[in-house]
């Protein structure tokens, strides 16, 4: 009758730790996948939030230098080349763009982004310098009022994209700190079921030995 009831309790046991075993193989393979996913969080806030912001302030900077060659086209500053500068400074806008776009944008950024575009490609297009000034009649007011009407409604563009970049990179954070937590609460679980397996090994192998040897 005890080898029965040993056999039973032993019986019990292995299919206690067999069940330990695979809690302890589902939990390593959710922390493996927890860690994957916050790697794969931090790599978008670096790639598709961090360099985003780089990507707009440099178009910022271009834009503002745009600026002030229309706005100043009546100092003392050799303009016989200020179309050709504007031109190089809005193809240096459109090729950050057009890195900007191979990232992950949002509905919301795919907009602005378009409309951005459209403000560099079709409204601030200087053909000839005399659309700004000449000898003549001075500034065109009204053609630089323009412009300027145009490049803020461009940097309107880039002020919403880059507080775009600020709630989506809080978004990825928070989702990140989720991950987190979770993981830990996983852990925690992992430790609980290493000490039943102890436990369990130990009434195995040590109790039942007592129990024959009475």
């Amino acid at each position: 009758m005890k080898n029965t009831a040993f056999k039973k309790r032993k019986i019990t046991a292995l299919a206690i730790i067999g069940l330990l075993v695979l809690f302890m193989f589902g939990t390593n393979l959710t922390e493996r996948q927890a860690f994957k996913n916050i790697s794969s969080t931090f790599t978008e806030v670096y790639n598709d939030r961090l360099v985003v912001e780089g990507y707009i302030f440099r178009i910022s900077e271009n834009l503002f230098r745009i600026q002030k060659l229309v706005d100043h086209c009546d100092s003392n500053y050799d303009y016989s080349r200020v179309v050709d500068e504007i031109a190089a400074h809005e193809q240096s806008i459109l090729e950050i763009v057009n890195n900007f776009e191979k990232t992950n944008l949002t509905t919301s950024e795919e907009q602005y982004l378009k409309d951005f575009r459209s403000i560099i490609e079709n409204d601030l297009q200087i053909k000839n310098y005399s659309l700004l000034y000449s000898d003549s009649s001075g500034v065109n007011l009204s053609q630089v009022q323009l412009y300027d009407k145009k490049i803020s409604k461009a940097q309107e563009d880039l002020d919403n994209l880059s507080k775009i970049q600020m709630e989506e990179g809080e978004k990825l954070i928070n989702k990140a700190n989720i991950i987190i937590n979770r993981t830990q609460i996983w852990s925690q679980f992992e430790v609980a079921l290493l000490i039943i397996l102890s436990l369990t090994l130990y009434l195995l192998l040590f109790r039942n030995k007592m129990i024959l040897n009475n």
